[in-house]
């Protein structure tokens, strides 16, 4: 799918969101390629089962293909040296693009597209330390979710029938996962035997607008990966240890997520995430220099910022052009705002907040946007 730069603007914000998180939480950034070659999806097991999503292609007689997700990459990046038990929990996260060859006819808006990125994370860590993970994974989700105002349901997904690795492994897990959730407080349930073959996992849903339920979010164990690339680090009597890999993502998919976040919102994007975030209108054209001026102030304070100065249309219909575009706030400037260095500040929902100067401005444009708050209050 095709991003404008007012869509852009939002894809970026909502990445920024996110890595700012992952930087309070201890997550570790890494870039990985876009192409593998089909050996590591053979060791992986994608290639049995998935190989028919995937975008394939030959190289110098060899198959390659586009990666449809992050995980296998991550074990080479968590297997290129010997590790240490002081190293765990590592908490790898990835906005790597993906590609998945979906069917044309499940290709739905934004909500199931071909390529796409994900906030994806693995966490490699020791069993022990699953309930710690996980209880960390449910703050993130419940933070991020309430910055958007969505509720959402849990469900613990248990061992199935047909499952791989040792049984008495998978109780400790499940029960780790099931104190963390208790411990979460918030209502859940459990899924018995809808587990994935390599491990339990937590669903995650959320609902739209349109009261339609979306998975988003993902947690999710797997006892499997790490066997299949042999992983081990060096636990604290010297001894190879297999880690636990946790699957993680809150957005899930950024483009899902804007579709999801379009039809709550319904076009009024609060402040710290609207690609129309002010609007300045100057009563007459000797006043264009001035809005001119306060434009160039609040653009180079990271603020989305433009000039209505179209001599063919009066000030009260170019406030309300603004206010139909959904600008969160219109500045309105003439001869009293120029000579005293002030703006006459309303918003979109024509709350006025009278005049104010430049930095005291600045000041309440940055709160609003460091609170993430989804009012346009000052």
């Amino acid at each position: 799918c095709f991003f404008q730069p007012r869509g852009a603007h939002i894809y970026n914000k909502l990445i920024e969101f996110i890595r700012s998180e992952y930087r309070k939480r201890g997550f570790q950034e890494v870039v990985t390629p876009n192409i593998f070659n089909a050996k590591l999806w053979q060791t992986s097991g994608h290639w049995e089962h998935y190989a028919d999503n995937m975008f394939s292609f030959d190289v110098e007689k060899e198959m390659f293909a586009l990666k449809p997700m992050n995980c296998p990459g991550h074990c080479l990046v968590f297997d290129h040296r010997p590790r240490s038990w002081r190293e765990l929990p590592l908490r790898m996260a990835d906005f790597g693009v993906l590609h998945r060859n979906e069917l044309s006819g499940a290709l739905t808006g934004l909500t199931r597209v071909r390529r796409f990125q994900q906030d994806d994370a693995h966490i490699f860590c020791a069993v022990s330390q699953i309930k710690a993970e996980i209880t960390g994974a449910l703050d993130f989700l419940r933070h991020v979710y309430g910055v958007f105002g969505f509720t959402f349901q849990l469900c613990l997904s248990t061992r199935p029938d047909k499952f791989l690795g040792d049984k008495a492994v998978w109780e400790e897990a499940e029960k780790q996962l099931a104190d963390s959730l208790n411990d979460f407080g918030e209502p859940w349930r459990e899924n018995p035997g809808d587990g994935a073959f390599y491990g339990p996992k937590i669903d995650i849903t959320i609902m739209d607008a349109l009261r339609r339920n979306h998975q988003c979010a993902t947690i999710q164990l797997d006892f499997q990966l790490p066997i299949r690339f042999n992983l081990a680090y060096i636990n604290e009597a010297g001894e190879k240890t297999r880690p636990v890999i946790i699957h993680r993502a809150i957005l899930g998919s950024v483009e899902r997520m804007i579709a999801i976040l379009t039809e709550s919102y319904a076009g009024k994007w609060p402040f710290w995430l609207s690609p129309r975030q002010i609007m300045i209108i100057p009563v007459g054209p000797p006043f264009n220099d001035y809005a001119e001026k306060v434009k160039d102030q609040l653009y180079n304070e990271g603020f989305v910022c433009e000039v209505d100065s179209d001599a063919g249309d009066t000030m009260n219909k170019k406030i309300r052009n603004a206010q139909l575009a959904q600008y969160n706030f219109i500045l309105v400037v003439g001869e009293r705002e120029q000579t005293a260095e002030t703006v006459n500040v309303r918003t979109r929902d024509n709350v006025i907040h009278g005049e104010l100067n430049i930095p005291d401005l600045i000041s309440k444009f940055r709160l609003l946007a460091e609170k993430r708050s989804s009012e346009d209050v000052f």
